[in-house]
């Protein structure tokens, strides 16, 4: 664990003490579920996002693809009786898919991720909409599916099943970036993407299958969301969850510039967002300014990271000096 990711766990374990003393229901079995099953939800979409942001890009559609592959989903299973399991799969194929037109656009045609993935925000959103007819997608009475259910909204020995899932593909993943070839590759290219090519590395396959690892990983979180929801009215849902995504991976300690930061990291950013948003609700603040506390963290979080940017260099710039004038032979 690196220092950002012990002085993070620090910050959550002190607002985790504060929010107990203000208001006791924090420490509740009822509410650290919910909150648990919250940050399974949303940690498994931040790394996703993770992955494409140390490549130095970003992903703006995630909340619409949440909503045009939830309502997929329900659709599929719920009006069109496909067994589940074979939806499961064709939604996490079209969020590979997904992922490799982004991919492809953004290396091949060389267009700016930022604009590759707005188009994307709207245009997914938009076929949602078109979909349902501007209606709502949800499952009929009495509709139920007990296994899929376990899965996703259920509960093992208390522990929500999704928390249980970010663990496990938080370990995969972690793995995937910090002890293989491909993500030592993804790191350099966040650095020096020039550089990367230049020695060897095809930049443009690694940035691709990033953004499809982050396609499938929106797809997967899209299904855990249309069933702890149950119903999907695709003009609101998954509206700003990008800005979760972003912000857990910015406080995780990753930075914009791409190049940096931990999985580790991105968990612990995802757990003091939603403490974060468990504190408005305990403390009776008006659920309208959680997004002005969202841009808030995102402000905080990127300002700490130019500042510790800049701090690091003047440390090397120093430790440089201090070695050339100690190695400098005496007159």
């Amino acid at each position: 664990m690196s220092k950002k990711d012990l002085g993070l766990l620090i910050l959550i374990l002190v607002v985790g003490a504060i929010v107990a003393i203000i208001n006791p229901r924090f420490l509740l079995p009822i509410n650290l579920a919910n909150t648990s099953n919250l940050i399974g939800l949303f940690g498994i979409l931040s790394i996703g996002q993770a992955f494409v942001i140390i490549t130095g890009g970003i992903e703006l559609s995630v909340g619409s693809v949440v909503a045009l592959l939830g309502t997929l989903f329900i659709d599929f299973i719920a009006v069109r009786e496909l067994d589940w399991p074979l939806a499961f799969v064709l939604i996490i194929a079209l969020g590979a898919i997904i992922g490799l037109v982004h991919g492809w656009l953004i290396t091949r045609l060389k267009l700016q991720p930022f604009v590759v993935t707005l188009c994307g925000l709207l245009i997914y959103r938009g076929v949602a909409r078109f979909y349902t007819a501007d209606g709502t997608a949800g499952f009929a009475f009495g509709q139920n599916f007990p296994e899929l259910e376990f899965l996703t909204a259920g509960r093992s020995y208390g522990v929500p099943n999704s928390f249980i899932a970010l663990i496990v593909i938080a370990i995969v993943m972690w793995v995937v970036l910090h002890r293989s070839v491909f993500g030592r590759y993804l790191y350099a290219i966040g650095k020096n993407e020039e550089a990367a090519k230049y020695s060897g590395i095809r930049t443009g396959r690694i940035v691709m299958a990033a953004y499809v690892i982050c396609g499938v990983l929106t797809a997967l979180s899209a299904i855990y969301f249309a069933m702890y929801t149950r119903s999907i009215s695709p003009a609101s849902h998954g509206q700003f969850y990008e800005l979760y995504a972003i912000a857990a991976a910015v406080l995780g300690g990753f930075s914009l510039r791409g190049g940096e930061g931990s999985l580790i990291g991105v968990i612990l950013g995802t757990v003091l967002l939603q403490e974060l948003q468990n504190l408005v609700n305990l403390l009776g603040i008006p659920s309208s300014l959680n997004f002005a506390v969202m841009g808030g963290v995102i402000l905080i979080g990127v300002l700490v990271d130019q500042q510790w940017s800049v701090f690091r260099a003047r440390r090397l710039m120093v430790d440089a000096a201090r070695k050339n004038v100690a190695g400098a032979p005496a007159e």
